[in-house]
């Protein structure tokens, strides 16, 4: 009898339905992203033996174990700074999970995760922030949904009915 496991290609990884999955991730480590890449592939890589200076852009999934300098912009897509990941640039991504150090501006749309092995230093704005234990933050943290323009120009400099949360620390 035909099962759907039988027509797998032998040595394709056996990922259930719901299970995310970081394969940059090493044994007995937590799952750095709670979904699979978007369009199904893996995450493009930047490994220690590569140095990136200038503007990184894209829409897919990336992973950054090496130096960075410059501009990373990730229009629908995670960036993920590994251990060994080097970044010193503006970076701009859905999701951004910081595990190495990381200078500059994050901008994660959807949310912002520092592991405690990350640094980061700089500007750090999101709607969800998570810091672990240990993770060392410096700069300014702005969280929450930003306001909306309408509300801003009707209220003339008057408090919005939901501020963001700003944070200096």
């Amino acid at each position: 009898m035909w099962k759907k496991e039988d027509s797998r290609p032998q040595g394709a990884p056996e990922v259930s339905p719901g299970q995310g999955g970081s394969q940059f991730a090493p044994p007995n480590s937590r799952d750095a992203s709670p979904s699979p890449a978007p369009s199904g592939r893996a995450a493009a890589c930047i490994s220690q033996g590569i140095r990136i200076k200038g503007e990184i852009t894209g829409s897919e999934d990336l992973f950054v174990d090496g130096p960075v300098e410059g501009k990373l912009q990730l229009t629908n897509g995670s960036l993920t700074v590994g251990p060994n990941g080097s970044v010193k640039a503006d970076v701009s991504a859905r999701e951004v999970i910081v595990r190495g150090k990381v200078e500059g501006k994050i901008a994660g749309r959807d949310r912002v995760q520092l592991w405690s092995t990350g640094h980061v230093t700089g500007e750090v704005q999101t709607q969800r922030l998570a810091i672990e234990d240990g993770a060392v933050l410096r700069g300014k943290v702005e969280t929450g949904r930003a306001p909306e323009k309408g509300s801003e120009e009707r209220s003339s400099g008057a408090a919005s009915s939901k501020p963001a949360v700003t944070a200096v620390i």
